[in-house]
This record gives C-alpha cells, structure tokens and sequence, in this order.
C-alpha cells in the first residue's frame, strides 16, 4: 500500500461519517422538543424558545388530541384572523410525530411587523402548536428556510419530569403542606391535592391551584374586591357560593386580597368550602385557590395558608 492509502482511506471515511446531528431540546415543563434555530435559547418562564436580542420567539402550547380536528377544518385560519394575524397560506407539514400543517402569514404588533408560523402538530397523547414569530426587520437573520428547517425536527416526549415542570413555572413553592403535585400547566400553573385518587374531584379530596396571570392588567386599589369577586365567579365545579369574607391583606410583601366563601360541588352537591387569594403586582396577578369539603375544612385550611406563604416569585 502507497504513503497516500492510509491518508485517501481516512478522507473517503470522513466524507462518509455525517457530523452528529443535533438532539432537539425540550423547554423546562414541555413534551414538545426542537432543534432551535441558531440564536434561540429555552425560555426561563415560558414554553418556548427566545432570541431576545431580535426580538423573536417560539411558543409551544398543548391541547387535547381531539383538537387538532377542529384546528384542521379551518377553525385554525378563523381564530389566527380574530387574532390579528394575516394568513397568507396554509400547507401540509411532514412530521414524524403525526400528521401536522403548517400556517404562514403576519401580524403588526407595537408598530412592528412580524412574519409568524403557526404549526399544528397531531400526537396520540394530545395536539401541539409551535408558534414562530420574527420581526421583518431580522428576516435574514432568521429565514423562512431556518425556521421550517427548525419545525422539521419537532420531536415528542411522553412526560415531562415533575421538577423540569415546576422549574418552569414563574414562581417557586417553599412549602407543600402535605399536598402532593397533580397537574402542572407549562409556564402558569400548578394544580396540587391530598388523596389517592386521580380523578381530581373536590368532593372527594382537597384541590389546590396556584397559577400566575402575567402581562395582565391589575385592577386599581378600589376595584381589588370587584375583581376578585369576579375571578371567583368564573370558578368550575361550584355552584350557590355565599361569602364568608371578603378582606385585603398583604402576600410576600405585596398588595392582595382574599376571600373565603361557601359553596356546593356541581356534580355530588356536596358542601365545599373556597378560599381564593389574590397577589397582586405591577404587570399581572398570582391566584391561589383552594376547595375541600366543609367537614374538616379547619385543618385543611391551615395548610392551605402554608402553601401560600412559601409561595416565592421568581
């Protein structure tokens, strides 16, 4: 064998050995993962990916399986128009992970234009939405060719471990109080309960829902009462509330206001106690609710107000 064999080998080997491709990235809390584009980092409080130096971001958001069938027969176009959005035109998108299309147009938001992709992805478990938004102005720096590239390698996990969720969400909890973790929604909330069983119905075992409303408005001093009123009205599963009180009172150094109130479950009729607590700050609210059942509620209570006061925002 010549000098040169050994050297011919080796480069006709590194031509034929692919650089390792890179492993898509799943944001803290999420069960959908990419590749970003260059430039786009996890988000810290949010599902997503952010270039925050142009301005860009990527929003994960998950709904049930059966969505993706309204999404499909073009509720997605009507709702992204109500939103402002532009379509300019929609077309399949191959994924491994399911059948998926892909939505493209733009939108004008703060006196910015921003191009935005909007892909449907179906799943066995449930339907994702991977939102792109890029203003015009950085459109070299991230392609439609860069952004469809990054789409194109949505994978899915089954779960997300219970620690990268609450990692995700924009306030900590110092203190469980015996509740255990049921449900996390990526990025707002976390739902908490005391019992075995999964069906998560207060009738039969404690609830407790913390879940943060950034970006919203907050009411003036005088309409605090009104608006937490009006929140606890939205409440599911309860039915004939009656007041008990209804106070301000100061939460981790902020201004708040609780409410504790009487009320009967909608499906059993059973007697459920509420306690709602609202902390309130300069761009949203942090909401704490918690329901049981009036027979031992004092208990439950006690422990209720000690997963508030470890609550920490970050």
């Amino acid at each position: 064998m010549s000098r040169t064999a050994p050297i011919l080998l080796a480069f006709l080997l590194a031509l034929g050995t692919p650089a390792q491709a890179a492993e898509p990235v799943f944001p803290p809390g999420s069960r959908v993962g990419l590749v970003a584009p260059e430039g786009f980092v996890p988000g810290k409080t949010f599902p997503g990916f952010e270039d925050r130096e142009k301005n860009s971001l990527i929003l994960i958001s998950e709904f049930p399986a059966s969505a993706y069938k309204d999404f499909e027969s073009r509720v997605a176009e009507e709702q992204l128009r109500r939103q402002g959005i532009g379509v300019e035109g929609r077309e399949p998108f191959a994924l491994a992970t399911g059948p998926a299309f892909l939505v493209v147009g733009h939108q004008e938001a703060a006196g910015l234009l921003f191009r935005r992709w909007i892909l449907f992805s179906s799943t066995t478990a449930f339907t994702a939405i991977v939102s792109v938004q890029v203003p015009d102005s950085e459109k070299e720096a991230h392609s439609d060719a860069a952004i469809r590239a990054a789409l194109a390698t949505i994978a899915i996990r089954a779960e997300a471990p219970v620690a990268e969720q609450l990692d995700g969400l924009p306030f900590t909890l110092g203190e469980l109080a015996g509740f255990r973790i049921a449900r996390v929604v990526p990025g707002s909330a976390v739902l908490l309960t005391d019992g075995p069983g999964e069906s998560l119905e207060v009738a039969e075992q404690p609830l407790l829902l913390i879940a943060a409303a950034l970006g919203a408005v907050s009411p003036q001093p005088g309409d605090r009462e009104r608006f937490a009123r009006g929140v606890l009205a939205e409440t599911p599963g309860i039915k004939e509330v009656r007041l008990v009180r209804s106070e301000p009172l100061r939460m981790g150094g902020q201004v708040g206001h609780e409410i504790l109130a009487e009320a009967k479950d909608v499906k059993t009729n059973a007697d459920i106690m509420v306690a709602q607590w609202l902390r309130f700050g300069s761009s949203g609210h942090l909401r704490v609710l918690g329901l049981a059942r009036r027979d031992g509620w004092d208990e439950i209570f006690a422990r209720l107000r000690a997963v508030r006061d470890g609550i920490e925002l970050r």
